[in-house]
């Protein structure tokens, strides 16, 4: 593990974690929803066109969804489109119960929150798709130490790697004194691009999800963990 950072992590007062893929496990459900999507703009499964347009969504993993409908269809209308489908389309498998939390997720968020940290969700997805994951998951109950939930939508339509959600949720918590007392996680090199344009403190990449290393590093992370479990020891200064 290395760090560019000379702030102190056990300062870090505010953590901005992604959902899926660092601390929710949706199992691929991104891709099915997309092969929904593109049907509905006429994609057809099986042909190049169908594979350059699931290469981006790959590519793209942590951007707004929105964002990722406009570059590959174009005009507003169908990116409007393409974008309801998939919403819909990922909302039916989540009501299916094809999603959970990701290992030691939880328990990371409820060791973090008892340390004193503020915790905060935030998504690419549209606000019903993630209400719809925080309810699956059980986590909408007042008694689950998460203080804010963001979509691109609650931070002015801006998704990643603009830095908008995370100095939202800066603005919005008032959890900390300087962005240099954020932290932000996630599984995508647009996670990480976020939180070094936020100015955030401690910017790690997560290996539970779409991205790796080199991609992490490439976007300026400060560390690379395994897993969002590894979080609470890594700020309590244990390691």
């Amino acid at each position: 593990m290395s760090t560019v950072t000379d702030n102190p992590l056990t300062d870090i007062r505010l953590v901005v974690l992604d959902m899926a893929g660092t601390t929710v496990a949706d199992g691929g459900l991104v891709e099915r929803a997309f092969a929904s999507a593109a049907a509905e703009l006429g994609v057809e499964p099986g042909s190049s066109r169908h594979a350059e347009h699931l290469a981006y969504v790959r590519a793209t993993m942590g951007e707004s969804k929105i964002s990722v409908f406009r570059h590959l269809f174009g005009d507003e209308d169908s990116a409007q489109r393409a974008n309801g489908a998939f919403e819909k389309a990922y909302g039916d498998l989540v009501d299916s119960g094809l999603i959970a939390p990701l290992p030691g997720a939880r328990e990371a968020i409820e060791e973090l929150a008892a340390a004193g940290r503020t915790v905060v969700l935030t998504t690419g997805f549209a606000r019903v798709t993630q209400d719809a994951i925080l309810d699956a998951l059980g986590w909408r109950d007042p008694s689950f130490p998460v203080a804010l939930t963001l979509c691109p939508a609650d931070a002015g339509g801006r998704g990643r790697p603009y830095p908008d959600m995370v100095l939202q949720a800066f603005l919005h918590t008032k959890a900390a004194e300087s962005t240099t007392q954020v932290a932000v996680v996630g599984d995508t090199s647009y996670d990480v691009l976020s939180g070094v344009r936020a100015g955030a403190g401690l910017v790690a990449g997560v290996r539970t999800g779409a991205h790796g290393d080199d991609a992490f590093r490439a976007a300026g992370a400060t560390h690379v963990l395994d897993s969002v479990a590894d979080l609470p020891t890594l700020l309590s200064g244990a390691r």
